[in-house]
């Protein structure tokens, strides 16, 4: 065998890989072409693995988790191979828990050769992200729905070694915004662990929905769990009238949160529940008005602007809000076996606190000398509620202001100068900036994506780096990407804005930043592109769009320059109007805007054929893009 180090040299092997046709044994270059996140070692030769239904998976049929494994890989590879395969003490594929300590409670060895495939893991977890590497190596059939005839199912031989960077691998899914069904809050969770994701973040409450039931609070989804229907763009619907009925909605029972915990289990997902609060509460508000600082909203949010003029914060003043959330989290504390509840935190509007005499009366005998002290009073309390659980409290980078509780654990989202704050000062930090890991955002052009409100591409996701210089690394428990709802209505929608970033991700917090190289990375995203589409999980192309960066220059005019994720892409252009393509002009250098055009016209092209979209912009917008004259150039 040769060894093939996983750094800037595979990436030729890679780009050569992509473009080789993928072939009915699914034998195309080097392996490590197909495989993300990327294995930490890798060694391969030229021969194979043949899957057949006379293949036999070897396991100890009395360890419940080796024998859960087992049921998992027959549950990925029937319905395409159209046979499952007999489980057994002993089989040509094995599944072994070893004693190899270095391998940590994740790392796995896969060794597969023509006669057998062995999968090692000092514990469960570790054999079955060794069996998602195993299945990565399948055709890409291997993930369709129905089964495909003619295909030999081939494995090339690798020898791997793999462990990951990072214990907190985690993706959010915001459910209040809008609602997902428990069905596809397990697919979601599915996808995740074939990436080998292993942390669900499920936001459960917020603003606009309570998904989350607690029978000793019976209004917070009798009432809280629905709002008026609406659809349009978010922040600007109108609110619900007086009359409407309120029929948008849904809310988790404590048999669907097992059946979704047990789902998860058995991918080696943790699930961690958020109920965002003191802010972020006006479903709860509408359940129970006496919650509130003033005058609780009538009505649960659909998307209409209230921030500032409508209460969505609990009053910290009242003792009776404490015995609300004992309520609620107890009812979370039984649910959720992790030892992690994330509290929210983040946004609380404080003005109706400052004009709330209860909370006045609060800060005056507690000693508190303003608002930011008086959430930090609230945090602290939640903490000790949650430690009388059983739990530790996590919470967004806001809980920072007025003082952090002692053992809490800060997930940083507005950059990553709160999670910097806090791993200095002793607290572990999950970093989750925006800019990086905000996955409702824009993919790519705004004017061909469904609309939200900044940017964060595929290439910005790939070089996340958890850990920024200066704080201690042990501090940093990892990552996650977040998909917050209020432009996502539905789950289709989700996996579009889930894959690829999510896979981007995947791959910073599994191999490490210092293994992301992105001209490694795009060849193989294109391979599972081709995995995805036989699954049926949908996906964004947009790595694949133009990127329009208009400026003005000195003389006041307009320069436009265009480019693209992927090198090697050729851009068309048109000014006049018509469409671009191979026999228009070819984009070289930054575009002066010629008089009186009206619209730029852009589309991209890999080997000869159209990659990205076509994309229309008026002159107008591009001038709005660049910004004001004046601010831009100077007093000309």
């Amino acid at each position: 065998m040769k060894n093939t180090f996983l750094s800037c040299a595979v990436a030729a092997l890679c780009l050569c890989a992509a473009a080789c046709s993928e072939n009915k044994t699914g034998l195309s270059g080097d392996p490590s072409a197909a495989i993300i996140p990327l294995p930490q070692a890798i060694k391969t030769d030229n021969s194979a693995f043949e899957l057949t239904q006379r293949t036999a998976i070897g396991c100890d049929r009395q360890n419940e988790a080796l024998a859960g494994i087992a049921r998992y890989l027959n549950e990925k590879i029937a319905p395409a191979t159209g046979f499952t395969l007999p489980v057994k003490e002993k089989g040509a594929i094995r599944l072994e828990l070893s004693e190899d300590a270095s391998l940590g409670t994740e790392g796995y060895r896969l060794k597969v050769s023509p006669s057998e495939v062995v999968i090692t893991g000092a514990a469960p977890a570790g054999v079955f992200y060794g069996v998602q590497t195993f299945l990565q190596l399948l055709p890409p059939e291997i993930k369709s729905s129905a089964r495909q005839s003619g295909t030999r199912w081939m494995a090339p031989a690798v020898d791997i070694t793999d462990a990951p960077r990072f214990p907190w691998r985690g993706m959010m899914l915001d459910v209040s915004r809008h609602w997902f069904t428990k069905d596809e809050v397990k697919r979601l969770i599915d996808e995740m662990a074939e990436y080998k994701l292993n942390v669900f973040h499920w936001h459960l409450t917020d603003d606009q929905g309570w998904r989350l039931e607690i029978p000793s609070l019976p209004r917070l989804t009798e009432v809280g769990a629905w709002r008026a229907p609406r659809v349009g763009q978010w922040w600007q619907r109108e609110p619900q009238q007086p009359g409407e009925e309120a029929t948008y909605g849904g809310f988790y029972t404590a048999a669907d949160v097992e059946e979704v915990l047990d789902y998860a289990a058995a991918r080696f997902v943790r699930v961690i529940p958020e109920i965002d609060v003191p802010g972020h509460s006006v479903a709860a508000l509408v359940a129970y008005p006496e919650l509130a600082c003033m005058k609780a909203p009538r009505a649960v949010g659909v998307g209409n602007k209230f921030y500032g003029d409508d209460e969505n914060t609990l009053c910290v003043g009242k003792e009776s809000t404490f015995e609300f959330m004992d309520k609620v989290l107890s009812q979370v504390a039984v649910l959720f076996p992790d030892e992690y509840v994330h509290i929210g935190g983040d946004e609380c509007y404080k003005g109706f606190w400052h004009e709330c005499p209860r909370c006045r009366a609060r800060m005056k005998a507690e000693g508190l000398k303003d608002e930011k002290e008086l959430q930090s009073y609230f945090i602290h309390r939640m903490e000790a509620l949650l430690k009388s659980k059983g739990k530790k409290l996590i919470g967004w980078d806001e809980i920072l202001e007025g003082g952090l509780a002692p053992d809490a654990t800060v997930m940083s989202w507005r950059g990553m100068e709160g999670g910097i704050q806090a791993a200095q000062a002793g607290h572990h930090v999950i970093m989750t900036p925006s800019e990086h890991c905000y996955l409702d955002l824009w993919q790519g052009e705004p004017s061909v994506e469904p609309d939200t409100y900044s940017m964060c591409r595929l290439s910005d996701s790939y070089r996340f780096n958890p850990v920024p210089a200066g704080v201690p690394a042990e501090m940093i428990l990892g990552g996650q990407g977040n998909i917050w709802a209020e432009s996502v209505p539905t789950f289709r929608h989700a996996e579009y804005m889930a894959w690829p970033r999510g896979w981007a991700l995947a791959e910073v917090l599994w191999s490490g930043p210092d293994k992301c190289e992105w001209t490694d990375f795009y060849p193989r995203v294109e391979r599972h592109f081709v995995r995805a589409d036989y699954a049926g999980v949908n996906y964004a192309r947009s790595m694949y769009n133009a990127v329009i960066t208009p400026e003005w220059k000195a003389d006041c005019s307009l320069s436009v320059t265009l480019g693209c994720e992927l090198p090697g892409t050729d851009i068309y252009y048109t000014f006049d109007n018509t469409d671009p393509d191979p026999f228009t002009p070819k984009y070289e250098s930054p575009l002066r805007v010629p008089k009186n055009a009206t619209w730029l016209r852009v589309v991209t092209y890999r080997n000869g054929k159209p990659a990205g979209k076509v994309i229309t912009l008026r002159i107008s917008e591009l001038e709005k893009r660049a910004g004001d004259k004046v601010r831009k150039v100077g007093n000309l």
